[in-house]
């Protein structure tokens, strides 16, 4: 029988970087039947920086948010915000869900939808003062939204609603947004402007954690990448883990069936 040696200063490295990550979860395992969403899944995500989970369809990206959220119960593991329980800080959080998630028949204006964002500064009466519409507007002002803000959601094409849903993430003031697919079912103009958006939350020191499917885009937009199929295949900064081995790994060897330029590709 073998044994593996943990040495001190390599468990005492991994508390001082979950302490330090915005987001740290260890032996994440997710079930919808009898198979593995995902499986035992351990990944630190780096301060201050924009990180992708990347991967085939079906590999768990969506889960692995919505576990670490805790939107699902996971059946075993622990997920930790800047090394503390989730419970006590999920006022740093700000989570965008998939847009096909969301009921957009609900009978609710543009600005009302931000507003939602400040739920914990507008207390149980939700009482709306000046400063709550001010800080709305503004943030309809930097996703391009402020001329909508009397619309009524279910009016807005898909890109406009994602635009909106930034915004009441924005009004949140987190220090960790998390956005599954925030790209899906937009056109370009929509697409550079919510990257323009993150990248600013970015540069101000927030840590932002996208599911994203287009390769292609993956270099130019974020700093770190997650590559996930059930298992992490392999995760750290863009220009080391966004290799054509790794890429191969995670989908399976079926990287043709993917959108990625080889040539954007670290060799």
């Amino acid at each position: 029988m073998s044994l593996t040696l943990v040495s001190a200063k390599s468990v005492e490295d991994d508390r001082k970087a979950r302490f330090e990550s915005p987001l740290s979860v260890r032996g994440l395992t997710v079930s919808y039947g009898e198979s593995p969403a995902i499986f035992s899944v351990d990944v630190t995500v780096r301060a201050g920086a924009m990180t992708a989970i990347v991967g085939p369809n079906g590999a768990g990206k969506s889960t692995l948010l919505k576990a670490a959220l805790d939107v699902v119960k996971p059946l075993a593991g622990s997920v930790q915000i800047y090394g503390q329980p989730l419970a006590q800080m999920r006022d740093r959080i700000a989570y965008v869900p998939q847009r096909a998630s969301v009921d957009w028949d609900f009978p609710t204006r543009v600005i009302d939808v931000v507003l939602m964002g400040m739920y914990r500064q507008l207390g149980l009466l939700g009482r709306v003062r000046a400063r709550h519409r001010t800080l709305a507007l503004d943030c309809l002002d930097r996703v391009g939204m402020r001329d909508f803000e009397t619309r009524q959601i279910g009016q807005l094409s898909g890109g406009q609603q994602q635009r909106v849903f930034l915004a009441r993430a924005l009004a949140q003031q987190a220090d960790i947004y998390v956005l599954d697919e925030p790209f899906a079912g937009v056109d370009a103009a929509t697409e550079k402007a919510i990257i323009a958006v993150l990248q600013e939350l970015r540069d101000a020191g927030r840590t932002v954690l996208a599911v994203h499917h287009d390769l292609t885009t993956v270099p130019d937009y974020f700093d770190d990448v997650i590559l996930l199929n059930t298992q992490i295949v392999a995760a750290g900064p863009v220009a080391d883990v966004f290799t054509e081995d790794n890429l191969q790994a995670a989908y399976g060897g079926r990287l043709a069936t993917a959108r990625v330029d080889p040539e954007s590709v670290a060799g």
